[in-house]
């Protein structure tokens, strides 16, 4: 996921259900920690991402199609019980995912083609890049990147740190989302399920191996543009 998601206040807290991980950094005196979320776009047919990535093209060709939804103005929008103020359910989404995200780890791939796009943090917290190179961290307005070249454990122990009690979301790009389902180290999936065959690019879940990884359901939420999956990786 190489976007910006838009800026929108939640409107109040939003409650974080679920279980608590099971592995912590500190007791239990001192309070849960969020979740370990991977979010993402999916088409039909199970692409993450289109063909031909570039800086240019940071979804690849044909895949900013799997973000629209985040930018539509209408047919989202119903009427409040108030009778005034219009409210969307993918907005909902959004405002949810500002209110519950501490921390944020990308790929490499994803920052290079997204930094220049976002100017910025994709979120206004830290974000952390898994990387083979060396590199300081790149402070930006909104929060600063880390780059970490000892592997997911380490990357995702960072991002845990820095997140607190919020979650740590796993941003993109597929590749990463991937082996982080992989590791064993992802306690929720969050699918947008978009009503658009891509053809080719990058699937989100191939080569996680033979053998089964079952799911628990835990919400669905439609909209005319994106249908939000939820689900539990039970341990």
């Amino acid at each position: 996921m190489s976007f910006r998601p838009p800026a929108i206040e939640p409107s109040r807290p939003v409650a974080r259900a679920g279980s608590v991980p099971r592995w912590r950094s500190f007791s239990d005196e001192e309070g849960p920690m969020g979740r370990t979320v991977l979010s993402m776009s999916v088409s039909l047919d199970g692409f993450a991402a289109g063909p031909d990535v570039t800086r240019e093209q940071p979804m690849g060709r044909g895949g900013e199609r799997l973000h629209e939804w985040l930018f539509q103005a209408d047919g989202d929008r119903a009427v409040a019980a108030d009778g005034v103020n219009p409210v969307g359910v993918d907005a909902a989404q959004v405002r949810e995912r500002h209110a519950t995200t501490g921390a944020v780890v990308i790929g490499k791939r994803t920052f290079d083609v997204g930094v220049d796009l976002w100017q910025d943090t994709p979120f206004p917290v830290p974000c952390f890049v898994v990387t083979r190179e060396s590199r300081d961290p790149l402070r930006m307005k909104s929060d600063v990147f880390t780059f970490v070249n000892d592997g997911l454990h380490s990357t995702l122990r960072q991002a845990r740190q820095a997140a607190g009690d919020r979650n740590v979301l796993i941003m993109g790009g597929p590749t990463t989302g991937r082996q982080f389902v992989k590791a064993g180290l992802v306690d929720e999936i969050h699918v947008q399920l978009v009503p658009v065959f891509l053809g080719t690019g990058t699937r989100l879940f191939d080569h996680l191996g033979a053998d089964h990884i079952e799911l628990e359901r835990t919400a669905v939420i439609e909209s005319p543009h994106v249908t939000h999956l939820r689900f539990r990786v039970p341990r």
